[in-house]
């Protein structure tokens, strides 16, 4: 009963058993096809990703073939736009070369107009130079002509004058014989007159007789005393005439004296203003070797350069185009090395995926493996080996499921972390796909900036190269102006040059010489004149003691002076008188002659004085209009450069660029009269400074006219 009661007990408790096993293989059926739709579903799930992680990864190849393409297509356009560039480049260099070319045979042409037209002007100079230098030799020949005339004419008179002073030598020694024999004479007169007295005192016939000659003698005397006052007469007037002469010869001295201190004076100006016009050419011949020097730099420069002129702006732009065409290669590069990165992104994601899939296979065959080896060693083991004892198989179910449950919990982990790599991989996908739109869009704004600089940039360098063209073409004007300006002076100076050194400089040693012959010939003249004086001197004197020795002699003796001496006495005091007479008048003559001849050279030398003058008139003239000239090219240069000033802003207010100052009205007219009231306050300074320094007014003139201008436009 026991044993059965057991045995009833043991079914009971076994039938228990098994309907809980059963119960539980229910369970855990209905449990493993849960977890077996589940895994079916997770499974579905996993190839529903698989498959979009494959559309995805040919979507992100067809991407990448697409960005390679477009990249091929870009390495291809810029390709071209570098050979295109390139090509623009070589056509610039040989429109400069052109252009370069074509300055360099204007300039050619520009000097050989310039060598044309002072060739010209040389050639009219020297034909005019010789026309004048014919007009000056026929000059020079009347006036050789007319000092050849005056030097015989004055060689006649001195050879007259030398005559004469050897007649009157001889005269003057017969007239000391005379008055030897004279005195003589009158000794013996003497002698006789008292002879004869006494033999008056014997006789008054011979009273009588000595009576009448006594008469006729005295007689004679008065006539003789007549015709010497009016030698003597004659004499004074000849005396009145030479110191006549002899005044106008001072005075003509000191009018000499201030011509000469004149012509110093004007020569000093000469010379001053040769000085000047050396040192501005020693400028200008400095400015030229400066002009010179840069012009190598220039071309040391051009040669560095491969031949081509380059301005700052295009210096700046070659580098900024070589920068550019670094970054771009970089860019390159890095975009390779992109897509080679994400090729080999790609192809680990692919190893991953594949590793993944053979683990998640794996793993799936190891938990199988490991469950059916589980229930065959569990099944070995209680059916054949060991009875087991219901709860260690409870147990051991418990175990099994907590196995599954713990698979399936690494397996939804598995899931979880492959869903989160997934939304990783879409996420870094997207970013990258939205960096590289980024990307792409920052490019092509950075090229289109790029391409927009160097529009403005070319832009710019043409209008630089416009300007340029335009200013040496002014430079070129203003050289030629100057050319000019330095012929008009070098022919200036020239005519001036031998105005004095041939003209003057022969006239005034003419004149000189003449002065000096004249000075010459005024002391023979006064020599002669004390001469003449002093022999008047004497033969007054000797003709008072032969006066007084005559009347003594006729008292004396009568008989002995006949009256063909007397006679002939006379005949020769009349020819030495006609003489004397025909000296003064020659010297008169030779007097007149040499004032008419300087006369004649004060009024060459005058009128030489006045067309020095002139000319130095016209050099100060030409001065003042290469100095106006001069500041009126400055003033050009800055109305040209506000005007560009201006175009560029009316450029900007066209362009819709244009930010202006004033807003308003209001603030416009404020502005306007600060810059009036600036500008008056400016010409009140260059007033203030023109009035404390008058030396400056000059270079201070056109800044005040151009300031008075400025504000007279202002204002109307």
């Amino acid at each position: 009963d026991l044993l059965l009661d057991r045995l009833t007990r043991k079914a009971f408790e076994l039938q228990e058993q098994i309907a809980l096993f059963e119960a539980q293989f229910v369970a855990q059926a209905e449990d493993t096809k849960v977890t077996r739709q589940a895994v079916n579903e997770a499974c579905m799930e996993v190839q529903a990703i698989n498959m979009e992680k494959k559309r995805l990864m040919k979507h992100w190849n067809s991407s990448l073939a697409g960005m390679k393409q477009r990249d091929e297509a870009y390495v291809a356009a810029q390709e071209l736009l570098s050979k295109y560039r390139l090509e623009l480049k070589s056509l610039e260099a040989d429109i400069r070369g052109c252009r370069k070319s074509i300055r360099k045979e204007e300039e050619k042409n520009e000097l050989l107009v310039t060598c044309l037209s002072r060739s010209q002007s040389n050639a009219n100079a020297t034909k005019k130079l010789i026309a004048q230098c014919l007009t000056r030799q026929e000059a020079l020949k009347v006036e050789y002509s007319t000092y050849a005339r005056v030097l015989h004419e004055t060689e006649q008179a001195l050879s007259k004058t030398k005559m004469d002073q050897a007649a009157r030598l001889t005269e003057l020694l017969s007239i000391s014989t005379d008055i030897q024999k004279g005195i003589d004479t009158k000794e013996q007169m003497e002698n006789e007159i008292v002879a004869k007295l006494q033999d008056q005192m014997i006789s008054s016939n011979a009273t009588k007789q000595l009576s009448q000659l006594a008469a006729k003698l005295h007689r004679r005397k008065t006539d003789l005393e007549l015709h010497f006052s009016a030698v003597e007469n004659d004499m004074a007037q000849v005396i009145l005439n030479v110191t006549d002469t002899n005044s106008r010869l001072t005075i003509l001295q000191k009018t000499l004296h201030e011509l000469e201190k004149e012509r110093k004076a004007v020569q000093d100006l000469i010379s001053h203003s040769e000085r000047e016009i050396a040192k501005f050419r020693l400028l200008f011949e400095n400015k030229q070797v400066v002009i010179s020097q840069y012009k190598k730099k220039l071309e040391i420069i051009l040669s560095q350069q491969g031949g081509q002129e380059f301005g700052p702006l295009e210096i700046e732009i070659n580098k900024l185009t070589k920068q550019i065409e670094e970054c771009n290669s970089e860019v390159m590069t890095l975009q390779e090395y992109w897509l080679n990165q994400q090729k080999e992104l790609v192809k680990l994601t692919k190893e991953r995926e594949e590793q993944l899939a053979s683990l998640d296979l794996l793993k799936k065959q190891l938990t199988i493996l490991q469950q059916q080896k589980v229930r065959t060693e569990n099944l070995f083991l209680s059916g054949f080996f060991f009875p087991c004892s219901p709860v260690d198989e409870i147990n051991q179910e418990t175990k099994e499921q907590k196995d599954i449950e713990r698979h399936m919990r690494n397996m939804s982990n598995d899931l979880i972390k492959l869903n989160v790599l997934i939304n990783k991989n879409n996420n870094s996908f997207e970013e990258l796909q939205y960096g590289n739109i980024i990307t792409e869009n920052e490019f092509v704004r950075s090229l289109k900036a790029a391409e927009k600089e160097s529009v403005e940039m070319q832009e710019k360098h043409s209008q630089l190269t416009e300007e340029k063209e335009r200013l040496l073409k002014s430079l070129l004007e203003a050289e030629h102006q100057i050319m000019l300006w330095e012929r008009k002076i070098q022919l200036s100076r020239e005519m001036r040059a031998a105005v004095d050194s041939e003209m003057g400089q022969g006239e005034i040693r003419a004149m000189r010489l003449e002065i000096h012959r004249m000075q010459v010939r005024y002391g023979q003249l006064m020599k002669q004149q004390e001469k003449m004086i002093q022999d008047m001197e004497a033969s007054v004197s000797r003709r008072e003691v032969i006066s007084t020795r005559g009347e003594a002699q006729s008292k004396a003796d009568k008989k002995r002076i006949t009256k063909s001496d007397f006679h002939s006495k006379k005949q020769e005091l009349r020819k030495k008188i006609s003489k004397t007479q025909k000296n003064t008048q020659d010297c008169n003559n030779t007097i007149l002659e040499l004032e008419s001849t300087q006369a004649s050279l004060s009024a060459t030398f005058s009128e030489k004085q006045q067309e020095l003058l002139r000319l130095q008139a016209e050099s100060d003239g030409l001065d003042s209009e290469a100095e106006h000239l001069q500041q009126r090219k400055q003033w050009n240069l800055l109305e040209i450069v506000a005007y560009q000033a201006r175009q560029k802003h009316l450029q900007a207010l066209k362009e819709g660029k244009y930010a202006p100052l004033c807003r308003t009205e209001q603030a416009w007219r404020r502005e306007q009269q600060k810059l009036q009231d600036r500008l008056r306050a400016i010409d009140a300074i260059v007033h203030q400074v023109q009035q404390e320094h008058p030396q400056h007014q000059r270079a201070l003139r056109w800044l005040s006219q151009c300031l008075g201008s400025r504000l007279c436009s202002q204002e109307a």
